[in-house]
């Protein structure tokens, strides 16, 4: 082969290479902008968040969900377990503390509320300080309803120097 046939040769592969590379970068190009398109419909625009806070009171009697602002000062929503069952003995239960919780989150969304610290709170005194059965459910129930939950604190109340039990000095005579 002579010199020229050589050129000939080499050269459209070097153009094509070239080609390749353009093409590629031009596809890199449209595809960086297809997904800077894509990304910015996924962003919401989000206003100030609302923050407030849910009380739950869990007795083995019933349970109530109030929902406040911040200060604690002002009622978004209040509802209870009484309200959604219709027999005394369900008040306590997962499944009315449940749908408590999603009368409260309904009505805190209508309200412009993105987020809420939670606050549970048992029965004190002398007895068992433990919450009763629907807290637990309650709290799932706020989880799922898609706010932003800061902070779950117990704030059920303990005694420093407690209340007399009854019974009496010598205590229940069975």
């Amino acid at each position: 082969m002579s010199e020229t046939e050589a050129e000939i040769q080499e050269a459209p592969v070097e153009k094509t290479e070239a080609v390749v590379e353009e093409t590629e970068a031009a596809e890199e190009v449209k595809t960086e902008s297809a997904q800077e398109s894509k990304a910015q419909p996924e962003t919401k625009k989000e206003g100030p968040e609302k923050w407030g806070i849910a009380h739950i009171y869990s007795s083995y009697n019933n349970t109530i969900i109030h929902m406040t602002d911040l200060t604690g000062a002002e009622t978004v929503s209040i509802s209870s377990g009484g309200i959604h069952v219709t027999a005394d003995r369900y008040e306590s239960s997962p499944f009315a503390a449940m749908k408590a919780a999603n009368a409260v989150v309904e009505s805190a969304r209508t309200k412009g509320f993105t987020g809420f610290h939670i606050r549970v709170r048992a029965v004190g005194g002398v007895g068992s300080r433990v919450p009763g059965p629907g807290a637990q459910a309650a709290i799932r129930a706020l989880a799922r309803g898609g706010f932003k939950i800061g902070r779950i604190d117990d704030v059920t109340p303990i005694p420093h120097d407690t209340t007399r039990k009854k019974g009496g000095k010598r205590g229940r005579r069975v």
